[in-house]
């Protein structure tokens, strides 16, 4: 199922490329990498899926000059050529498609991800294909947007337009949900499974300040599906007016929301802990708890 336009992500990434800040992804980075510092084990290759600007790789560099997680070579890749050049500062880059991994199985220690793969049309094939690249007890990290990100934009350019053009279009893209991201994961068989997410809130003059920025960090809208041409001025002007009275603060500012949810998972190892089957257990609940055990329905006292 094509729900992305993917020759478009790849236009607008190489245009990014060129006057790129990326302050959302940087933030984003760091947040992602700092789960490394829990674990006590090191990762000597790692790639990184969708390198932008190289913010991973900056923010796997600590102040003393040391490699988060113990990281020997990190490869770099991402599907613009723009991107790419920036991120061989911090070892190889490639250009490649998120879909087509050009990496063979067993070969990596850790992967990480940042702000890339909530544009892959097939996210569970990209999580396949991730799992066979990594080496038994190797890591899967990632941070992709989440369904509940831009809320107010896409409520704001929904009412504008039917109000204008008495009628609705694909205007935010759809985006995974957290209920349906540790499933993931497990249907693409990593172990030890966890995905959590948190909430960014960035504050802008207006909303078509915002509507800037995501097109300078090439994360504007690119369903199949849209609707072709520019969006009318009228429409435009309408939504601001709407984000503003209905989000706007005390200066005339407006908030926007982005959902990011991080996943987490391991490739199968013998050594990794593995839940007991049903009536395996050795002791009793109750015993632990000191209390009686009951059978299920009955009540206390009875």
């Amino acid at each position: 199922m094509l729900v992305f336009d993917r020759d478009l992500v790849r236009l607008r990434r190489e245009r990014a490329a060129g006057a790129w800040d990326g302050f959302l992804k940087r933030e984003i980075a760091e947040r992602l990498v700092e789960r490394l510092d829990d674990i006590r084990r090191a990762f000597p290759v790692a790639v990184d899926i969708g390198c932008h600007g190289g913010e991973v790789g900056r923010a796997l560099r600590q102040p003393d000059g040391s490699v988060r997680g113990g990281i020997q070579t990190l490869v770099s890749i991402d599907l613009a050529l723009g991107f790419a050049r920036r991120a061989q500062a911090h070892g190889p880059a490639v250009v490649a498609d998120e879909e087509m991994l050009p990496l063979k199985p067993a070969s990596v220690d850790l992967v990480l991800s940042a702000m890339a793969l909530h544009w892959v049309n097939d996210l569970p094939g990209a999580l396949v294909q991730i799992g066979r690249a990594l080496r038994p007890d190797g890591l899967f990290l990632a941070a992709l947007l989440g369904g509940e990100t831009l809320w107010q934009l896409r409520q704001a350019l929904a009412q504008a337009e039917s109000d204008v053009e008495g009628g609705l279009s694909p205007r935010v893209s759809p985006f995974a949900d957290l209920r349906d991201a540790a499933g993931l994961l497990q249907r693409a068989g990593f172990a030890m499974p966890v995905a959590d997410a948190e909430t960014i809130d960035v504050r802008y003059p207006d909303a078509l300040a915002l509507m800037r920025d995501l097109r300078a960090m090439a994360e504007g809208n690119a369903v199949r599906g849209r609707r072709s041409g520019f969006t009318r001025r009228e429409t435009l002007a309408r939504a601001a007016a709407i984000y503003a009275e209905r989000h706007g603060d005390s200066e005339g500012r407006v908030p926007a929301s982005f959902e990011v949810l991080y996943l987490h998972g391991w490739a199968p190892h013998a050594a990794q802990p593995r839940p007991l089957r049903p009536g395996a257990a050795t002791s009793r609940l109750a015993d632990a708890l000191g209390t009686t055990e009951r059978p299920a329905g009955e009540k206390a006292g009875h």
